[in-house]
């Protein structure tokens, strides 16, 4: 279970290093460099998403009744 609380910083991690890569992009002037941004976007949301189904999931075990 603790591997679930720690996969979310890692799309964090992502999502910081391709938007390195988009204003790096930017800087030298190359082509596709929306492609970064877009993929960054997409890994920020999975943070989000991901730190909330680990928070329901925990929720959920918590109130489960003892046996």
């Amino acid at each position: 279970m603790k591997a679930l609380r720690i996969i979310p910083y890692f799309y964090l991690f992502i999502a910081l290093l391709f938007i390195y890569d988009f204003i790096d992009k930017i800087i030298k002037g190359e082509g596709y460099f929306w492609l970064g941004l877009a993929i960054a976007a997409v890994a920020i949301f999975m943070f989000f998403f991901r730190r909330n189904s680990v928070r329901r999931m925990e929720g959920y075990k918590n109130n489960q009744p003892k046996k």
